[in-house]
């Protein structure tokens, strides 16, 4: 052996290997367009990933998954189909679905709670930890969702309308001339192309949209104290970042809320502030 083989070979077995830090969970949030991914502790989450999700495998979660000892699975699921994945890919570990029954630290007062999506109150247990209540999350994604938490932390319920890229996306393609559009802020409101107008129009009026929302739900119901309003989802910044009725952004509000779930339905809400419960 050279003395250059000899050097390489002490500083290779000198050196310390890097271990990754420990994980408690994966949480995995299915939506009808992209899935989320992160692992958790019981106090943070860590970097996310997205999927698309009508290519979400059993294979592709466990490549994520490898090199990591998250021992259980946090989901929520608004496309059944792909449940199977899940569970294909967790194998014997243990895989908590969030549904109306779960533990959580909202209690819910509506008429079928099981018809309620798993994204909405992923939000909910999110939004009432880390904000406090009341408090209304606006999800935008494939369509946006408002979900309301009341003062006495009781999910009430909500609204449901279409996303902005679907609104969108039907003018694309139930029209003959109308383009597909790239969606960004616009440099005016007229237009002074096909595309800068319906940019105008997409932007601004789904901003209207939400503003208006807003406003019929704050009038409809007595509240106590302020509202917080908090916005999550692929559209948050664009339409959120100019609309003073929301206070905060919060990208991860939904794993967010997964990781809390986590905690109170893993037994590991008896350590108190390590679950930031």
């Amino acid at each position: 052996m050279n003395k250059h083989s000899a050097r390489l070979r002490a500083t290779f077995h000198g050196r310390k290997r890097v271990k990754k830090p420990a994980t408690d969970f994966l949480l995995i949030d299915i939506s009808n367009s992209f899935t989320k991914l992160a692992f958790a502790s019981r106090s943070r989450i860590g970097r996310a990933s997205k999927i698309a999700t009508p290519i979400l495998t059993a294979d592709r979660i466990a490549r994520i998954w490898h090199g990591h000892d998250a021992a259980t699975v946090v989901a929520s699921s608004v496309v059944p189909k792909k449940n199977r994945e899940i569970k294909r890919a967790a194998g014997n570990r243990k895989v908590i679905w969030l549904t109306s029954q779960s533990r959580l630290n909202v209690r819910i007062d509506y008429p079928n709670p099981k018809t309620i999506g798993a994204d909405r109150l992923a939000n909910a247990v999110a939004v009432a930890k880390l904000y406090g209540t009341p408090a209304i999350v606006i999800d935008f994604g494939t369509a946006v969702t408002f979900d309301i938490v009341a003062a006495d932390n009781a999910y009430i319920g909500g609204v449901i309308a279409p996303g902005l890229e679907a609104m969108t996306n039907f003018l694309y393609d139930r029209t003959a001339l109308l383009p597909r559009i790239s969606l960004r802020e616009p440099r005016s409101t007229i237009g002074k192309s096909t595309n800068q107008a319906m940019l105008a129009g997409a932007i601004f009026g789904y901003r209207g949209l939400v503003r208006e929302i807003l406003q019929q739900i704050t009038a409809e119901k007595s509240w106590k104290g302020k509202v917080r309003v908090v916005a999550t989802g692929g559209y948050a910044k664009l339409i959120a970042r100019k609309l003073p009725e929301v206070e905060a952004v919060h990208e991860n509000l939904t794993l967010e809320g997964l990781r809390l779930v986590g905690c109170m339905n893993s037994g590991l809400s008896a350590l108190g502030e390590i679950c930031g419960m």
